[in-house]
């Protein structure tokens, strides 16, 4: 990123793509420049908690909900310690909110962590414009550049496409994120949310946190319950130790489950593909179906990859639930071992809720293969079969 001083909430900046369309506004937040794939969510509220998904990393965020700001933010909706997305781009950023739990205003938030941002964008026709081409990379930049400088920088700006990004947002170091009467989970952390470990919580169980690239000698030298591979950034198929490392945990024969990024790696593992999607699917209104059921739930999701279902062995994994927008995969049930994983979110925060009894179906899953009675905190709702 490269910084500039702030200065009048009215200063001009403009959002240059990688096509050649340049788009005039107003600069928010920090002024300066900066880049990344172009993407867009549908979601009307949970703002904050999008900027600091580190599933976000190296993204441009555009949002289609016109009104973004209006609550303010606060230090309960961070996912992460601090923004993970490039930049952001709405349509209008009020400047007053309206919340009296509120920290501070949307632009001290984005000023104050040196978030790159601008408002005054027809986001929504940009969003038209950006599910017929594809997502391509962008830059903006409040700098006094002219438009063929940006538009250079944008073609220039690396791909996302054979990106890996885990190794920036994972932590540095081991930590144990809370204690508890149920099962011992190991959570292998890509980028992980912060409400993925609060669900954990909730249920009882004790969590550890490791990085990325931690070897699986020292995880299970932990004595854990259980396995998670959490969501995170970037491209799954160029991370060959963390897909080895999956396979190697799938060997243990512990009950693995995958979010997100973890999902990918444990079908990439297996032996399946993994593709890069159009556009991808963020937000927080995607219909899925529960081929279990029959059941839909109404799920937030983020991601820029899919599994490709022609590559799923039927002897190997079965899929669970499917996306009823474009029949992409959902979830899947693994047969050779004890594991599921799923593509959407069933943590998000700050909604929809129709999917944290995953949670609870992996608990089960956990409890029993490993002979353990779960504690009286952990629901008992699970619709998926274990």
């Amino acid at each position: 990123m490269i910084s500039a001083p702030s200065s009048s909430a009215h200063d001009p900046a403009k959002l240059a793509l990688a096509d050649g369309t340049v788009v005039r506004g107003r600069a928010l937040g920090h002024r300066g420049l900066t880049g990344g794939e172009l993407c867009f969510n549908t979601s009307m509220t949970g703002y904050q908690e999008i900027t600091t998904d580190p599933s976000y990393r190296g993204q441009l965020m555009m949002m289609t909900q016109p009104h973004i700001g209006n609550y303010g933010a606060s230090a309960e909706a961070m996912e992460a310690r601090k923004p993970m997305i490039a930049g952001l781009i709405v349509r209008d950023s009020p400047r007053c909110h309206s919340n009296p739990q509120a920290d501070e205003s949307l632009e001290d938030f984005m000023r104050r962590h040196s978030l790159v941002g601008i408002s005054g964008v027809d986001t929504r026709a940009l969003v038209r414009h950006v599910r017929d081409r594809g997502v391509m990379n962008a830059v903006i930049s409040s700098d006094p550049l002219d438009d063929e400088t940006l538009v250079q920088k944008a073609q220039d700006w690396p791909s996302m496409a054979g990106l890996e990004l885990a190794s920036e947002v994972t932590v540095a170091e081991p930590y144990t994120f809370c204690e508890g009467p149920g099962p011992r989970i190991a959570v292998y952390d890509f980028g992980v949310k912060q409400n993925i470990l609060r669900s954990f919580r909730r249920r009882g169980c004790t969590v550890k946190v490791m990085p990325q690239d931690t070897a699986l000698g020292e995880v299970l030298a932990w004595e854990p319950d259980g396995l998670f591979f959490s969501n995170g950034p970037g491209d799954p198929r160029p991370m060959e130790a963390a897909i080895d490392r999956v396979g190697n945990a799938i060997d243990t024969g512990l009950p693995i489950f995958g979010i997100c990024l973890g999902h990918q790696l444990m079908a990439l593992a297996q032996g399946f593909e993994v593709y890069k999607m159009h556009v991808g699917h963020r937000g927080a209104n995607h219909p899925v179906k529960n081929l279990d059921t029959g059941q839909v739930e109404v799920t937030t999701q983020n991601h820029g990859f899919a599994v490709d279902s022609a590559s799923i062995a039927p002897e190997v994994a079965r899929v669970t639930h499917l996306n009823l927008n474009d029949d992409t995969i959902e979830g899947l049930r693994f047969k050779t071992f004890a594991g599921l994983s799923l593509q959407y979110h069933p943590e998000a925060s700050p909604g929809p809720h129709d999917s944290h009894y995953h949670f609870d179906a992996f608990l089960k899953l956990v409890a029993r293969e490993r002979g353990l009675t779960l504690p009286e905190t952990t629901p008992s709702s699970a619709t998926i079969t274990v």
